[in-house]
């Protein structure tokens, strides 16, 4: 029994259609436009996958599968359709706002559209159980069976995208996996299976295989149990159940492709359609076994889902969407209507440069894939991008002419059987080889300088190449002494293993772009002659040991080296700890933060590199959070929960890791990359004032240069108190006016200054205050980065004294204390009651330290009658 479209469409239904078709093809464009874009926008491709995803595919199914459930089950359809509009409607508001929430930093505007989406999808999925009970028996209503399951997979995982807006915890990597998993293999294709049953054979205009809809029967409740086995393995970890589940997948796949496959043996395939179609099958086949492949490396869920990076790109660009250019080329024109003659002119607009699209964009993603230079998968990501365009234009002018663009009499004879497309395969072939010569021409252009790479030393050349691979992991370059022979030209093969970005420059000039996780790139050292410096350019790295040495062997004596260039230091201005601020200076404030009525504390904390004044007449480009240096102050009660999302606003890497909260560092402190987010939730479980601080290696660096702050978990029995303030110790290590800390000064601890809350001595300009009789208490942490603390009142003697989560002494107690001595990220406070007016200075007592900055005073006035 052939497999036959629906009836002609009328024509109320044909503008329902064209209306609607607008929508995919506006996602698709939007794709492109992030494609070309991509450098400015920090999400790019966070935004590209759910415009395709979220955007053009989930319309696409909406759309057809209402299409397709009315064909299949012989259901008449309303000219009007209100219904379908409002959903479509409601569909495509929540996937703007999410688009919108999460690219513009308002994570919960993100989940207000996801729960839009969730809604749409529910009238969905309530609209095709409607249809299948009102229907009578049909014999492909399996198809509905799949949409309906597809529905249910996205119900499912659309709470879990929601989930990922907001928070960045420890269980967020198996957050991640199970809602790409569910959503790519269950709502994509589940749908596809089910639609392939009466689509496939329709495309090739033959005859459905026998044993193909008994094939699809078995293979749902196959590919079902294969998914919730996956879910379920991913989302509790346990990779060999995943890795069932993938398995169980490919079986359905299997099961359901081979009866297209028989149908292909009698017509092959001669359209564009057909070959998007099987091309795509083979995608999604190859990207099963990547994927349990990755399962059964992975060293936990982060790796895993790190790695699933790899998977997605040919389940999105080779699976999904070369599905959906596919469906939207043969459905388009029978969907839109006119007849015969118009629907087969306006496939022919559709299927123009089929062989050659077809062949360049899978061509170009295979290339893509391979471990080919960074530019060349530049080029054949655009051949991509391209082939998506080559599609959009027609695709676009035939939706919107108001008549068909080819005109043709209601007796024109039926177009010709299409030409052989080895030509067409040919042209998209020499674009990809075309493509690959320009990228590999490209990626030499960047590596060398325009004239010759100079050698160390002028040696003969040998018109020897040596190539060596190095990888960049833990802060090291590995290896990281290489030995060339005198005369060779080395070529550098670069490899990023870390967490974080790096780079590599030589001492002589040539220098690579700055390059991510598992990123690889070539560098031309040039003739090596003599002794070569290398390092790691960005901030820190360098002096945290990130270096390289290349020698020559059998060259001239040592002596003539290329060594590397002075560390930071000239021009670095000087702090004179005596200095007077001024009259405009305003010290920060250090009263302490009261606490809230809130359980839950959440703050956004943004990185933010900002150039102040960090002394008389000293200025330095600080790293900090919020601002300021030290970050904001937090405080809240034993049990409270903290959630603070980080947002890399600077240049660099960044992390944070709190230490007011017990949990593995492994996600929730990891550094993520300029323009990224990152949720970091704790429950705080203990008393105290903690540190936090940027967690980002080299943290000697990131905490000398201002990122560092103080929570503080109140205990218990806390009494109120009449002045309550919070005092910071840290460091100042200066580099050139203006610029980042300097750390060598870091790491010979040869400090500028030693600062209360950032400044040194402003308190001494600017005094804390009190009055006779009232008790103080000061909450003192020591934030290092190196030196400790010993703070002392002079004039004062502390009655209370709480160190590192117990008290050390209680009013009452017969003794008392002199000093509160902490180490470096220690915390404590100190209470005393001042009995007479006056002025009262606070230093820490290691005197060097109070000398450089580390001193105040406590103005103290008579109290009023």
């Amino acid at each position: 029994m052939s497999a036959t479209p629906a009836p002609t469409q009328p024509t109320g239904r044909a503008h329902w259609h064209r209306r609607s078709s607008l929508l995919p093809l506006g996602y698709l464009a939007g794709i492109v436009a992030v494609g070309v874009a991509h450098p400015l926008l920090a999400q790019w491709r966070w935004l590209a996958i759910h415009l395709l995803l979220l955007g053009a595919v989930s319309n696409a199914i909406v759309i057809w599968s209402a299409h397709f459930t009315a064909a299949v089950l012989r259901a008449p359809t309303p000219a009007r359709r209100r219904g379908e509009a409002t959903r479509l409607g409601v569909l495509n508001l929540g996937v703007l706002t999410v688009l919108t929430g999460a690219t513009a930093g308002l994570p919960w505007a993100g989940v207000g559209g996801a729960t839009v989406v969730f809604a749409a999808i529910l009238a969905h999925l309530h609209w095709l159980r409607g249809r299948l009970r009102a229907a009578l028996p049909a014999r492909f209503a399996v198809t509905v069976h799949y949409y309906v399951a597809a529905a249910i997979a996205l119900l499912a995982g659309v709470p879990v995208g929601a989930w990922m807006l907001v928070t960045d915890d420890a269980v967020r990597p198996r957050l991640v996996l199970f809602h790409a998993h569910v959503n790519l293999l269950g709502w994509v294709t589940l749908t596809v299976l089910g639609t392939v049953l009466t689509l496939w054979p329709t495309v090739l205009r033959t005859r459905m295989a026998d044993g193909a809809v008994t094939a699809a029967r078995a293979a749902l409740p196959t590919a079902v149990t294969g998914l919730v086995l996956l879910a379920a393995g991913v989302l509790a970890w346990w990779p060999v159940l995943a890795i069932g589940g993938l398995a169980l997948t490919a079986v359905a796949a299997v099961i359901v492709i081979r009866p297209a496959i028989q149908v292909a043996r009698q017509k092959p395939p001669a359209s564009f359609a057909a070959w998007s179609f099987a091309a795509a099958g083979g995608w999604l086949l190859a990207a099963l076994v990547l994927d349990a492949i990755s399962l059964a490396v992975a060293a936990g869920p982060a790796d895993a889902a790190d790695r699933f990076g790899d998977v997605l790109v040919p389940l999105l660009a080779g699976f999904a969407a070369q599905i959906l250019l596919g469906a939207l080329t043969h459905l388009l024109p029978v969907a839109l209507g006119g007849g015969p003659v118009r629907v087969r002119a306006a496939i022919a607009v559709l299927e123009r440069h089929g062989p050659q699209r077809a062949a360049m964009a899978n061509l170009a993603l295979l290339v893509f894939l391979l471990p080919v230079p960074g530019y060349v998968r530049i080029t054949t990501s655009l051949l991509v991008l391209a082939a998506l365009v080559q599609f959009l234009i027609p695709a676009a002018r035939l939706i919107l002419a108001r008549r068909p663009s080819v005109n043709a009499a209601p007796d024109a004879p039926p177009l010709p059987a299409p030409a052989r497309p080895l030509g067409g395969v040919a042209a998209g072939t020499a674009l990809v080889l075309l493509a690959v010569l320009i990228g590999v021409a490209a990626q030499h252009a960047a590596g060398p300088a325009t004239s010759p790479v100079p050698a160390a030393i002028d040696v003969p050349a040998t018109g020897h190449t040596t190539t060596v691979q190095v990888i960049a992991q833990g802060m090291r370059f590995h290896p990281d002494r290489i030995t060339v022979p005198a005369g060779d030209r080395l070529i550098i093969e670069l490899t990023n293993r870390d967490n974080r970005r790096h780079d590599l420059v030589l001492a002589t000039g040539p220098k690579t772009g700055t390059i991510g996780r598992d990123a690889t790139t070539r560098l031309d050292a040039g003739i090596i002659g003599g002794t070569l410096q290398g390092w790691c350019s960005l901030p820190g790295h360098r002096q945290a040991g990130m270096t390289l040495t290349i020698t020559a062997t059998g060259g001239p004596a040592a002596g003539h080296d290329h060594a590397s260039t002075p560390a930071p230091g000239t021009g670095t201005p000087r702090i004179d700890p005596m200095a007077d601020p001024g009259p405009g200076f305003t010290a920060r404030a250090a009263t302490a933060p009261a606490i809230g009525p809130d359980r839950t504390h959440r703050l956004e904390l943004h990185v933010q590199e900002v150039t102040r004044e960090v002394a008389p007449g000293a200025r330095q480009r600080l790293w900090t959070f919020n601002g300021t240096a030290p970050g904001p102050t937090l405080r809240g009660r034993i049990g409270d929960t903290f959630e603070i999302t980080l947002v890399n606003d600077g240049s660099i890497d960044h992390g944070v890791d709190f230490h007011a909260g017990a949990l593995a560092p492994d996600t929730p402190m990891r550094p993520i990359d300029p323009g990224q987010r990152l949720t970091y939730r704790f429950t705080a479980t203990k008393a105290g004032i903690w540190m936090y601080h940027c967690s980002t290696m080299p943290m000697l660096l990131h905490i000398g240069n201002g990122m560092y702050g103080a929570v503080i978990i109140d205990p218990p029995d806390l009494a109120p108190v009449d002045h309550e303030y919070v005092l910071v110790q840290s460091e100042l290590y200066l580099g050139p006016d203006g610029e980042p800390g300097d750390l060598t000064r870091m790491q010979h601890e040869q400090p500028d200054a030693v600062v209360f809350n950032g400044y040194p001595a402003q308190y001494e300009h600017r005094p804390l205050t009190a009055t006779t009789g009232q008790r103080v208490r000061i909450w003192v942490l020591d934030a290092g980065p190196n030196r400790p603390t010993a703070f002392h009142i002079v004039g004062a003697q502390f009655d209370t004294v709480y160190r590192e989560g117990h008290y050390q002494l209680r009013p009452g107690d017969p003794g008392g204390a002199q000093v509160l001595d902490l180490t470096p990220a220690a915390g404590g406070f100190v209470e005393t009651v001042l009995p007479e007016a006056g002025h009262y200075p606070f230093v820490s007592h290691i005197m060097v330290d109070a000398e450089r900055g580390a001193r105040g005073v406590l103005e103290v006035g008579e109290r009023t009658p």
